[in-house]
């Protein structure tokens, strides 16, 4: 027996479910995963980074008035 240990020199990816790209619905690509290209990337991106994207955000509440600590 040898001491040595067998290297791996495989890299092995785990495979995603092919999605429909959000931009334009053709079949995801595992490099832009979920979108399909490069293109459809960069158009989501630009449209987060110009604020046409936004999460809505409702006030708590529950929080009391600042009046009612008084």
């Amino acid at each position: 027996m040898s001491d040595e240990t067998p290297v791996r020199t495989a890299k092995v990816e785990p495979l995603r479910k092919t999605r429909p790209c959000p931009e334009c619905a053709k079949p995801s690509q595992r490099d832009h995963y979920p979108f399909c290209s490069e293109r459809c990337r960069t158009l989501d991106l630009s449209r987060w980074l110009s604020g046409s994207y936004a999460i809505p955000v409702a006030e708590d509440e529950s929080r009391p008035d600042e009046d009612d600590w008084a």
